[in-house]
């Protein structure tokens, strides 16, 4: 029988392979945008680490959420230099979430309330994706708008307290296959995890309309 990472890894493969997939992150990836989308996608960002983050502490003392509650994960600060960078120092003032990324919030925030084991699957897809293909996503940007390497303007997918990512990814997968939950719970933990995806997805889409590229 497969360990509840893997079948939540491999569960959700195929909204995973939507979301990054997607037109506006194929565009954005591909150099085919200017550095104002890629901040617009930052802003975006803010508002989902604002709502994830913003429970953390709620949680820490949480028999099941609590374990994956880590300090060294947290990325609202760097979101925010990133922003003060891209946008200048009034950033806040322009800041505006779009409609798909209000519920994409919304729901981080009703799982973190209600349903720890929910908010742990948005914990997973957000935080482990930002390790593995985030620095894809960092090398592009830093090479298409000339960031500085692991700079400003990138470093939100800089994980400066983690020093071995595969390590710590390795620990994370150990703490999910130990997860306090029985079968139906990780179940709909599972769902939850590919509602996390398509939700993501919903942001991308919003994104590649409100940037398409001129045919």
């Amino acid at each position: 029988m497969d360990s509840f990472s893997t079948l939540i890894r491999t569960a959700s493969h195929e909204q995973h392979v939507e979301a990054e997939t997607s037109t506006f992150m194929s565009d954005l990836l591909g150099g085919r945008l200017g550095v104002d989308a890629y901040a617009r996608y930052t802003e975006q960002l803010w508002f989902v680490y604002e709502a994830l983050e913003a429970a953390a502490g709620g949680l820490a003392a949480d028999p099941v959420a609590g374990p994956f509650v880590r300090p060294e994960l947290l990325r609202l600060a760097s979101l925010e230099r990133d922003l003060a960078h891209l946008r200048g120092d009034g950033w806040r003032t322009g800041l505006t979430a779009l409609p798909a990324t209000e519920a994409y919030a919304a729901r981080l925030r009703e799982c973190a309330e209600d349903w720890p084991a929910g908010y742990v699957a948005h914990h997973y897809t957000r935080y482990l994706g930002d390790l593995s293909g985030g620095q894809i996503i960092r090398d592009k940007a830093e090479r298409t708008w000339g960031f500085a390497r692991k700079g400003d303007g990138v470093r939100f997918y800089v994980f400066e307290e983690i020093s071995n990512p595969a390590a710590f990814k390795r620990e994370y997968r150990e703490l999910l296959d130990g997860i306090r939950a029985d079968d139906l719970e990780k179940q709909r933990i599972v769902a939850e995890c590919k509602r996390a995806f398509a939700l993501n997805t919903a942001v991308f889409r919003a994104l590649g309309e409100e940037f398409p590229l001129s045919a």
